[in-house]
């Protein structure tokens, strides 16, 4: 048995998005172990099969905004390649690819799929070129948000079948789940405790140390890669069910007229009320997470009611808001025209790019079945994706002398919440209706909020 030396050891990271760059970043970064204090002496490679991604990342733009072009320029030791012989050098393979669902709200595997496979071919040909002596065994650990039983009942028949060698003897498995927030600059990668398991005590040991030396916050080493995949999983699935019962608070609220915002603010004085606001529940994890737990427990003869009554309420949302447009509009009398509307907002969450699984979609959809024009102002999304599915540009600057029926600020970045006086009154003065998702309208301008 030969497992790789700690602080000399040559890292592949699979998949460079919001999770899997700042990991790559940080290992190529660290130089003394959090842990020890010794020093590091580690080679890190950074793959991910999207060559204009490599590309973009190797002259210093990241368009996740999760690192800067400083901090990629600072590391010599990160080497960026979308050649899967570049992987060779490897000896533990860290999988961070997305884990997304399908249209039938189901579990698609199909990422993890190619990424085993890929790293089962590559160690195959690692062993094959080693004497068996020197060759070193390589460890494979998992990222990705999965429902319990995955890495080792899917992903390892896979590496044993691609790699030919033999489990937790050739080679071992862990399981560490991300817990990157995206956009959020505070809690950074080294700042979140990390939870750690193996496939034996040897790997188990052997990857928590792995993760002690870069996390700064330290690790927390679980019993079982199941006990750690289900620890993630519930994660995102307790905040998605605790939106969503604020979520169905401001329905309730609306029929009697108080202002949800308040009352959350009010209820917030008590030490142990948790702080949660009503809003659109998108994006890449705490939408599509509690349907990886759920799929496990339907599988199992369990229907696990209070989490998909969560997930129903939260997929509601756009059209119940945009029903509360719409009795305004009548209101004001302002349905029967060709309306436009202006949206703040178009990624899943503040101060983040990222667009994918983003509500505001929904919200657009609905708008438009009422003949709605909408127009959508992002500062942070990125050109090449400002051609949106409905052939709609995202526009990057706003003109505060233009005209709308209705504006509606539904992602809080950061550009919105520095408004100065003058432009909130300027915006307030060219609207007729002006909702306001997330509180940060000024209230003397009397938006309509959830």
């Amino acid at each position: 048995m030969n497992l790789p030396e700690l602080n000399n050891c040559k890292i592949a990271i699979i998949g460079l998005g919001y999770v899997g760059l700042p990991l790559a970043h940080q290992f190529a970064n660290q130089n003394i172990c959090c842990k020890s204090g010794k020093n590091l002496n580690r080679e890190v490679i950074g793959f991910d099969i999207n060559v204009e991604r490599i590309n973009e990342l190797k002259n210093g733009l990241d368009t996740t905004n999760e690192v800067s072009k400083k901090e990629l320029k600072k590391v010599s030791n990160l080497k960026l390649t979308s050649n899967p012989k570049d992987l060779e050098n490897a000896e533990i393979f860290i999988i961070t690819v997305p884990t997304p669902i399908d249209n039938l709200k189901q579990p698609d595997l199909s990422f993890l799929t190619k990424a085993s496979e890929l790293v089962g071919k590559v160690i195959k040909n690692k062993s094959s070129k080693s004497k068996k002596s020197k060759f070193t065994n390589p460890i494979v650990i998992y990222e990705s948000t999965v429902y319990p039983g995955v890495t080792e009942d899917h992903c390892r028949p896979i590496l044993d079948k691609e790699s030919g060698l033999e489990f937790n003897k050739d080679y071992f498995l862990g399981y560490s789940p991300e817990r990157i927030n995206p956009g959020d600059k505070q809690k950074k990668i080294t700042s979140i405790i990390k939870l750690t398991s193996g496939s034996n005590e040897l790997a188990s040991n052997w990857i928590d140390q792995l993760y002690s030396s870069i996390i700064q916050a330290g690790t927390f080493k679980v019993k079982s890669i199941k006990i750690a995949e289900a620890a993630k999983v519930i994660e995102n699935t307790q905040r998605d069910l605790n939106i969503a019962l604020v979520n169905e608070f401001a329905i309730i609220f609306k029929l009697m007229n108080i202002d949800t915002l308040d009352v959350l603010e009010a209820a917030n004085t008590k030490w142990n009320f948790l702080s949660f606001k009503p809003g659109l529940v998108g994006g890449h994890c705490i939408g599509v997470d509690p349907y990886y737990l759920t799929y496990k427990s339907e599988k199992l003869g369990y229907q696990p009611n209070v989490v998909l009554a969560g997930r129903q309420i939260n997929n509601s949302m756009p059209a119940w808001i945009v029903k509360q447009i719409v009795e305004e509009m009548k209101k004001k009398n302002i349905l029967d025209n060709k309306a436009k509307a202006l949206i703040f907002g178009i990624t899943f969450k503040e101060n983040c790019s990222d667009i994918r699984n983003s509500k505001i979609f929904e919200l657009i959809t609905e708008l438009e079945n009422y003949s709605i024009e909408c127009e959508i102002t992002d500062p942070l999304v990125e050109e090449k994706n400002l051609l949106l599915k409905n052939n709609k540009y995202i526009k990057k600057n706003i003109d505060f002398t233009k005209n709308y029926e209705i504006m509606i600020f539904a992602v809080p970045h950061n550009q919105f919440l520095m408004f100065s006086k003058e432009e909130w009154d300027k915006l307030a003065n060219n609207s007729k209706i002006i909702f306001d998702l997330k509180g940060i309208v000024p209230r003397e301008h009397n938006p309509i909020r959830v």
